[in-house]
């Protein structure tokens, strides 16, 4: 499970932000993360308690928003979800697609009090 490191290095990120911006405390930080990354939600959010404990985000709230994984189709040029259909085209049945979003992991928001 790398979750439990790659948040840990999400906090020490946002650290650094609220220390750069003068912040007091935030309130709650907002990640965004693909369907296709290699990031599973519920394993972050279960991570997260160990990695704010005994920090100054240890009463701050964590909100996921899950992306959507799209594939635009080779074949025929139309953009659709590629869990939902198995990676294929529900337009032409084609398998040959290119992922134009769902791969992506970042930090969308800290909301500061």
């Amino acid at each position: 499970m790398h979750e439990l490191s790659v948040v840990f290095e999400i906090v020490k990120m946002v650290e650094e932000i609220v220390e750069q911006n003068g912040l007091n405390k935030v309130d709650k930080i907002i990640l965004q993360i693909g369907e296709l990354s290699s990031m599973i939600p519920k394993y972050v959010e279960a991570c997260y308690p160990a990695a704010v404990d005994r920090t100054p985000f240890e009463e701050t709230r964590l909100e996921i928003e899950i992306l959507p994984g799209n594939g635009l189709c080779r074949e025929c040029g139309k953009v659709y979800r590629l869990i939902e259909n198995k990676g294929v085209c529900p337009h032409c049945e084609s398998k040959e697609h290119e992922v134009i979003s769902g791969r992506e992991f970042f930090i969308k928001e800290i909301i500061a009090c």
